[in-house]
């Protein structure tokens, strides 16, 4: 009988060391410094500069991104003029993360993007004092507040304050959510 994903995974990361040369956690410090932001630039990194196996390699990446790594990413974005966004930034992931277990953040030097089997979302702090949200609505009409942004997100709504993050800026999210599965 074949193990559980579960238990795989936790095999896996148990080898780490073994397999690698290295515990997780010198790894993740060393992709922080190499300055290496998306998933295959990293697991290339690991297999040629370091000639780890491709399967640890992509459990490596997918680590370092979820550490710490991310996290940096999003104080920095709020670091500063822009730091009283915050809280409506959490506000924004809180209710997205409710949507499904499947939503995924994707932090980069200026924005967050959330995913699940593609983006359907992406928080920019904009300016000192709002936060674009890009919705993924193709073919939705744009509406005084529901303008037409890009192409990566058909749609942005202007936030400034949390009250802004009202009952209709959900039911466009979650709308983006749901087309994105």
């Amino acid at each position: 009988m074949a193990a559980s994903p579960d238990k795989a995974l936790a095999t896996m990361l148990a080898n780490i060391p073994e397999k690698t040369g290295k515990p997780l956690k010198d790894w993740v410090r060393l992709i922080a410094k190499s300055g290496l932001e998306k998933h295959g630039q990293i697991v290339k990194f690991l297999k040629e500069e370091h000639g780890v196996s491709h399967g640890f390699a992509n459990l490596i990446a997918t680590k370092a991104k979820d550490s710490g790594q991310e996290t940096d990413l999003v104080a920095a974005q709020y670091d500063g003029g822009k730091a009283a966004l915050r809280p409506l930034y959490e506000k924004i992931v809180k209710y997205a993360r409710s949507l499904g277990k499947d939503v995924e953040l994707a932090p980069k030097k200026t924005s967050v993007s959330l995913r699940r089997a593609k983006q359907f979302a992406l928080i920019i702090p904009a300016t000192k004092t709002r936060i674009d949200l890009g919705l993924a609505l193709k073919g939705d009409k744009p509406t005084a507040r529901l303008e037409t942004y890009n192409a990566m997100c058909s749609h942005r709504v202007r936030l400034e304050s949390s009250s802004d993050f009202d009952k209709d800026v959900k039911a466009w999210m979650k709308e983006a959510y749901s087309r994105s599965g």
